[in-house]
Order: structure tokens, then sequence, then C-alpha cells
């Protein structure tokens, strides 16, 4: 008996097999059609090769893409390829999510819950001087202010917090850069001009001042108008008297109790309500702040208030003296607006 040519390409197009049991395949980044369709037939999932790349060709069929699929030996070749040129891979990716004002412990915690890396791996390959010299070397944004040895985590605040998709197979490198790029991605129109206030004339100035309007203004709906508070005390040589970086000093989450009173007196390079930080901002960061923060400090609302206090509805009041803070602190308290953290 013999069989024609076209019985014989059409045969050998058909599925190589009856099984349904799912085969693994991997289509690595750079593979030619040939080196593809030569794995597939070494799988058993094509029966010719040569046949196969003459469909291939004849189809002009040049987007086979990279990445794991699940085939089996009951399909054809055309269901193959299309389901390569497709992209239908198999989900290898690993979602994270990273809350604004979260300090980088929490992110390391983050990471460590869906990788094998502990959270001790991750924050020391943060504070390595060889690769924070190679960040800043790849990033316009970091400069030698992460290197101050005064700095618990020299890349608190550069940390965009977001939801991110991962391979699981990724490094600690690449999840920070991912994190690091999109911060990137944010800072770059304000790349120019930084200079032009003397309070935060660099992007570490202006991240550390958006990482306490990111925790004061947390409940609030004025953050602009919470930089300029910041901004008047500055001008004025106040200390900034914020507790959220008296925390951040003593390295207490301000949810789990109460500063002791040699804490809040400490004189320490991060706690502004030390009278040894009049006029002067902490030396870095106290949490990853979102861009609204960032955009507050870079813009903030002009005011002549020194003092604010936010409701548990989020509106914000501000007043000139402490006298008139404390007054309405009290006022919230008995009309039960004071906020309390439960």
């Amino acid at each position: 008996m013999v069989i024609s040519g076209a019985v014989f390409y059409n045969n050998s197009l058909s599925p190589a097999g009856t099984s349904k049991d799912v085969v693994t395949f991997e289509v690595k980044s750079g593979m030619t059609s040939k080196e593809i369709l030569s794995e597939l037939h070494k799988d058993g999932l094509i029966k010719n090769e040569f046949v196969s790349y003459l469909y291939v060709k004849h189809n002009n069929i040049n987007n086979l893409q990279a990445g794991t699929y699940n085939l089996n030996k009951g399909m054809g070749l055309k269901e193959i390829v299309d389901i390569i040129s497709k992209g239908e891979t198999i989900d290898n990716s690993i979602s994270l999510t990273f809350i604004e004002g979260k300090r980088v412990k929490k992110f390391a915690e983050v990471i460590s819950k869906e990788y094998e890396y502990t959270e001790d791996e991750i924050l020391n390959k943060w504070k390595d001087k060889e690769y924070l010299n190679k960040l800043i070397n790849k990033y316009w944004f970091l400069t030698e202010d992460i290197l101050n040895e005064n700095l618990y985590y020299p890349l608190e605040g550069y940390l965009y917090p977001d939801t991110y998709r991962f391979e699981k197979d990724a490094t600690v490198e690449q999840i920070t850069e991912k994190l690091l790029d999109t911060m990137g991605n944010y800072l770059e129109e304000y790349r120019n001009g930084i200079d032009d206030n003397k309070y935060v004339n660099s992007i570490h100035k202006i991240l550390t001042m958006a990482s306490i309007v990111e925790l004061e203004g947390a409940k609030s709906d004025d953050r602009a108008g919470i930089a300029g508070v910041f901004f008047n005390r500055l001008q004025n040589g106040w200390n900034l008297g914020s507790d959220v970086t008296t925390y951040y000093a003593a390295q207490i989450d301000f949810t789990d109790r109460d500063l002791t009173q040699a804490e809040l007196d400490d004189v320490n390079a991060y706690n502004t309500r030390s009278s040894a930080m009049a006029g002067k901002l902490p030396v870095g960061p106290i949490c990853n702040p979102n861009i609204e923060s960032i955009k507050a400090v870079i813009n903030p609302k002009q005011n002549d208030y020194y003092f604010f206090v936010a409701d548990k509805n989020g509106k914000t009041y501000f007043s000139k003296t402490n006298e008139e803070h404390e007054t309405i602190i009290s006022d919230l308290k008995n009309k039960g607006l004071w906020y309390t953290y439960s």
C-alpha cells in the first residue's frame, strides 16, 4: 500500500499519542523554532520534527513565546503551536503585596513567607555595602546618603509599596530591583528642581519627610497640610516632635505599646522629639511611603500652623499654638471622635 505525500503530511501533524497525561514543557528564552520542535519531538509530543518545521514555515509562525506550558500527547501540532504562540503558559508567578507605611522589616517578612529566603538573609542583603554600591551605580536616585552608618536600614523608604508578581525562582535582588524600578518611575518627573527647597533638597530628604507624612497622615485627609506644618517647624528651628520617628528610633511598632520616658527622651538620629534635633530631619526614612505622601512633600500646602491632629474620620484640625492643639484634642475625645488603635 502506497501512502500519498498529503496523507503522510497530515498524519505527521496529528497527535503523537492518545495519552492525556500532562507534559510540562519549557520554551527557553532565545530558542529557535527548530530547537523548540526538536525538544517537542524528544518529549514525544510531535511525530515528525521535519514535517512540523515545514508546517511552521509554511504558516509563517514565528512568534513562539518563551515560558512553561502544560501539553499532552493527545494534542496535534496545530493545537500545540497555537498554545505556544498565544503564550498560554502555566502561571508560575507569585503575588506579593507591600503595604504603604510599613518598614523594610515588614517587607522582608512578606518575601520570606513566599520564598525560602529568611528575613535575616533579606535584611542582610539590603545592608550589604557591595550590593548597595551596585544599586547606587544603577539608580540615579540612590546616593551615598544610604551608606550613612547611622541608618538602621539603608533601603528604608526607597522600596515602593504596591502589589507585584514575581517568578517562583526570583532572587532577592530581582525582587528588590523591581520595587526600586517602580520608585524610580514615580520619581522621574521630579528629577529636576528637587534642590529648590533647602529642607528637602535631595531625594533622600524628600523620602525621609514623606515617610513621616505617610505615618502622621495615615488617618488624615490633608497630607499636604501636614507637610506644611512640618516645614514651618523646620523653618523656625523647632524639632518636628513626631512620635512616629521616636517609635522608629526605638524600633517599636506604634501599635504595640506606649514608649517609656527613656525612649521618648533618647537622643537619637531618628528621634525628632529630642531637642538635639531642632530644625533637623531624621537621618533617613522611617517607612516606605506611597506617591501621595511624596507629592505632599514636594508640593506642601502653605499655612501658618505648627500643630495638627486628625479625628477618627480622617478630618484634620490645624492650630497655631500648643494650647489650641490641646483644646482640640480634648474636644475630640469628649465628642467620641478621638482615634484609638484596636
